[in-house]
C-alpha cells in the first residue's frame, strides 16, 4: 500500500466557488472595512474576472491620493 495521497482538484468547482455570491459578499465586506479604516476619500469596489471575484480599495479624492502616497495608508490598513 502506498503512503502517497493524491488529490485531484475540480477546477470548475473551485472557479465557481471563487466567483460565487458568497465570496463576492465576503470580499466586498472586507474591502469596505479596509476603506473605512483608511478614512475619508477611500472607496472600495468588487468585480469579477474569468477566474475569481476581486475586491479593491482605492483613493477617490486627490487628498486621499496624497495621503496614500505619503503614508502607504491602504497598505498599512490591510491587516
Amino acid at each position: 500500500m502506498s503512503d502517497k495521497v493524491r488529490i485531484e482538484l475540480n477546477s470548475a468547482g473551485i472557479r465557481e466557488m471563487l466567483r460565487s455570491d458568497e465570496m463576492q459578499a465576503l470580499l466586498g465586506e472586507k474591502a469596505m472595512e479596509i476603506a473605512a479604516r483608511c478614512g475619508a476619500g477611500y472607496e472600495s469596489d468588487i468585480y469579477l474576472t474569468p477566474g475569481r471575484a476581486v475586491a479593491s480599495v482605492f483613493t477617490a479624492t486627490p487628498e486621499a491620493a496624497k495621503d496614500n502616497a505619503a503614508n502607504n495608508t491602504i497598505l498599512r490598513n490591510l491587516s
